[in-house]
Parts: C-alpha cells; structure tokens; sequence
C-alpha cells in the first residue's frame, strides 16, 4: 500500500461477505476500491475454523452464491477445506487478488465530515475511502467466558475457532466446554483418539440426523454439462426452507412433530436413560439453531466419554470445576462457546459523526436499517449486519441480499453526484427496528423457552430475521432516499495565506508602477 491511499470503496473482511462485495462492485464497473484483511489468505471463518470435523449445516448447492454455482461439490454438505477452495475458486475467478489487501487489520475508521470520507488507519498503513463496507461478520471473534483460574490452568487452552493443530490429543484428558454447531462436530471427530473426554453442557442441544452423502459423479457431470440441472437443485432447497419459515416466526407449536422426530433421533442413539435425560433439551425445538449429525449421539454414548450436565464454574489447577461441584482432571480445555455476535468488536473501531464510536452508538443494542447502516455513520455499510441471521437457511441468501442494497447505494450517490454522503435517518432506523422487535415477539427464538446466542444482555433478538428470505429481498432491493438525509461537502473557504500572498502581489505591483 501507498503511504496514502484514496480508494472509491474500502471493503473489511474477505469471507463470503467481502468477496461478494468484490465481485459485485466489478459487476458494477467499479474498480477503485481494495479489500482489507487482517489475515495472511481470504476465507474468513472458512479460514480460521479448522477444528477436526468441520463442515456447513446448509446443503452445498445452496451455500454458495447464485452467480458463481459449482457443479463439483463433493458431498451435499460440504467440509471447510472445499468450502475454503470454493472461496479461493472465486478470488481467482473474477480477478480479486489485485484488490486484496492481505495482513491489513483495520485498527480505526473515522469519518471526517468535511471531506466527506472515511480515514482508515490499518496494521500496515493508512488510505480513505468514500464509502466502507464492512464485512467482518459476526462469527469472527471467539468468545472466551471468564472463567476464575482459567489463567493458571496448567494444560493446553484454546478456541475451536483458533484450533492448535500443533498439540496432540491422542490420550490425553480433553474438556470440550459447550454444545454448540463446532461442539457436536468435534466431540466424535476427537472421542476415538482421546483418553478421556469430558463434555461440560450447560443447555442440550436439539440435534437431527444429517442426510449428507456424496454426489455422485454423474450428479456432478449433469451439473456441468446442464447448468440449469445446478439452478433447480439450488432452487428445490431453497423453497422447502421458506415453506418453513412461518413455523418459526408465526406458529412455533408446528415445530412440535419435528421435536418428536429429534427425540426420537436421541432414543435410538443412547440407551442410557440417564445420559438421556441429560441429552433432551426442556426447550422448544428451533429456539436455539436446530443441528444436524449423525455421530454425536453414537460418541456421547463411548465408555471413554462423560456428559456433565452444567456449565463451567471455575479452574483449579488441573481440575475444572462445574456448576454443579463436579470435578474433572483434564489435559487440555476446547471452548467451543461462540463468537461475539451482539457485540462485535469491530465497532469499537468505527468513528462516525461527532467522534462517537459504533460500540457507544450500540450500547443498548446493535441495530441497523435494513441490516446495513446505521444512524451517525453516513457512507458506511454492513454486511450480515444486525437482525439479517438465519435459523433454517443458508446466509448466502442473505448476503446476496445485501449486495443488491449496496450496489443500489452506490447508484444513488452516482446519481447525486459530487461529493456527497448518505446518513441514515434516525426516524428510519427506529422506525424499522421497531417493526423488528414487534415481528420477533411470537416467532420461537422469543417464545421458545431458551436462552441463546442470538439474544442480547437485553433479552432482544438482534441477531435474526424474523422472515423469508425472499421478504428480506423484497425488502433490501433498492434504496429509498426518504430513509437517508444527504449531505454535501461544505464550501470550502479561500485560505489567509493565499490571500496574503495576493495582497504582497498587488503591494509589488503598486511599487513599481511608481
């Protein structure tokens, strides 16, 4: 990078949000932007998740965008390395690498309102952008608890999202802490060459059989050879996901059969009624994100395996202390407990208008207009921003979503011409977020009973749409100008030391006229 570089459009991040903004503003004709990451390769979580097991919940077909199919997924639910390739495919495709901007972390963005840009200071220098993106995601930063003694646990401790590839397992005493989607993946990727695993559970997970097989050859060859063959699959698996949607967010006692058929799902894997009554959720079905494998309950039932039915409390030494005061040797500790999804670091970062930071502008709650900006902070953009997640649907959806808003955004400020800035309005923000929360209070992740990750410290949902994604389309395809106040330049004034150089000019004249 220049020592000081101007660029149209800064993107942050280069997971399937950045990329896609990418691609899309080359789609659009515009060239002039870069895209910053913190790492040393793109991927994003498909870079930075490589635990053992790892692999998406959403069929293939349907992870991956619209306008860059691939034919030769291996499996219908794929495995990060090809989900990483798939990613490295699209880079490469349409040209990205020139744009990319790798080892760059962004350490501050702030807008100055006279110029009408973005500063951006990074690891590796600094530019201004007339527009950011931001594409960080919310499934960026790992969440630790902080748990008493955890500092002077003696053994190995790491994140399943910053996995030590490094450190052996084999026979050791591991504690994987949480049930989330990394956990059930792990659990018997790692159970048959441990000593001893001991599963810390604070809340059960509901957890479905996983119809994954591999494509067949010829599956692949017809999706060559015949496009459309892809199209229509991508299709079909969308369409019974939005037939599901209002079971969530409308009537939630629909969800009633599916949480027989998961019970069931348990019965047949564990015949130990204790560990069984352990295992079932008290909540209703879909509360938490539903999830899918068909090894977790098989593993949980090993002889080499424990379920202690709490949370972690504490460390003592070697010994981890749950909640409910059992004691457990281990080894090595693995977090599988999340990221920081209502409270993304990255907005501590982002200075907008009067020096206020996004985190301070957040602090009773992340909230955006149409998942994308947010009050104060003109010219700058998210993707997969607030209330824009998924619980039964691939967020490439959603992302695609959001990239027809930004490229309309765009437009809309070609169009104004000049230089100028969109500033979301207050009105419309809240206004927006309002109908939200009202939306959210009969859909399960509300009524359903749990606690989950897609809450806040405030009990509000600011995490999911309460919607199809064909809603959120309808809703995202076009900027509406009423929503924003646009704002201009301020007219630069001549500055004293010109005018004091003319007026020496004019003296000069004046004395040798004389």
């Amino acid at each position: 990078m220049a020592k000081h570089e101007h660029v149209r459009v800064a993107v942050i991040g280069s997971g399937f949000g950045g990329l896609g903004a990418a691609v899309r503003l080359r789609r659009e004709g515009i060239t002039d932007f870069v895209v910053l990451e913190r790492a040393d390769s793109a991927g994003g979580t498909w870079r930075d998740n490589s635990y053992p097991g790892c692999a998406c919940d959403v069929p293939s077909h349907l992870y991956s965008f619209s306008f860059a199919p691939n034919p030769d997924w291996p499996r219908t639910f794929s495995g990060q390395r090809h989900i990483r390739a798939y990613l490295e495919h699209v880079t490469d495709t349409f040209g990205l690498r020139p744009h990319l901007r790798l080892n760059h972390e962004v350490l501050r963005m702030t807008w100055d309102g006279d110029e009408l840009r973005w500063d951006i200071e990074t690891s590796a220098g600094t530019l201004s952008a007339d527009v950011v993106v931001s594409a960080t995601g919310p499934l960026s930063d790992p969440k630790i608890p902080d748990v008493p003694g955890l500092a002077g646990f003696p053994g190995k401790v790491f994140h399943s999202a910053r996995w030590d590839h490094d450190y052996d397992l084999r026979g050791k005493r591991v504690a994987m802490i949480g049930t989330g989607a990394s956990a059930i993946q792990i659990v018997p990727a790692i159970q048959p060459e441990v000593g001893r695993l001991t599963l810390f559970q604070r809340t059960p997970a509901w957890v479905m059989p996983r119809m994954d097989r591999a494509i067949t050859g010829v599956e692949r060859w017809l999706h060559r050879t015949v496009p459309v063959t892809g199209t229509l699959r991508r299709g079909l698996l969308w369409g019974i996901r939005e037939l599901q949607v209002s079971a969530f967010t409308k009537r939630p006692g629909e969800l009633g059969l599916v949480e027989n058929l998961a019970k069931a799902n348990i019965a047949r894997a564990i015949k130990d009624p204790a560990l069984r009554a352990k295992l079932t959720p008290s909540y209703r079905i879909g509360c938490k994100r539903i999830l899918l494998s068909n090894a977790y309950y098989p593993a949980l039932a090993q002889p080499n395996v424990d379920v202690v039915a709490s949370g972690l409390r504490e460390v003592r030494g070697s010994t981890l202390v749950a909640a409910d005061g059992t004691e457990t040797e281990v080894d090595a500790i693995v977090f599988g407990t999340g990221f920081h999804v209502t409270d993304m670091p990255i907005a501590e970062r982002v200075v907008g208008v009067d020096g206020v930071t996004l985190a301070e502008s957040w602090k009773d709650g992340i909230e955006s207009l149409r998942g994308a900006t947010a009050t104060g902070f003109p010219n700058w953009m998210t993707i997969i921003g607030p209330n824009t997640g998924l619980g039964n649907s691939s967020m490439i959806l959603m992302i695609e979503s959001q990239l027809n808003y930004m490229a309309d955004y765009l437009r809309q400020l070609k169009v104004l011409g000049g230089r100028a800035a969109l500033a979301a309005r207050p009105s419309a923000v809240g206004a927006w977020n309002r109908k939200l929360q009202s939306r959210m209070e009969r859909t399960v992740w509300k009524a359903g009973g749990c606690d989950s990750w897609y809450l806040d410290a405030n009990g509000r949902n600011t995490t999911l749409w309460p919607g199809t994604t064909g809603e959120f389309r309808r809703e995202t395809r076009q900027v509406d100008l009423a929503e924003y106040e646009v704002l201009r330049a301020p007219a630069k004034t001549p500055k004293p030391v010109a005018a004091k150089s003319s007026a020496k000019r004019a003296a000069r004249k004046t004395e040798v006229a004389r």
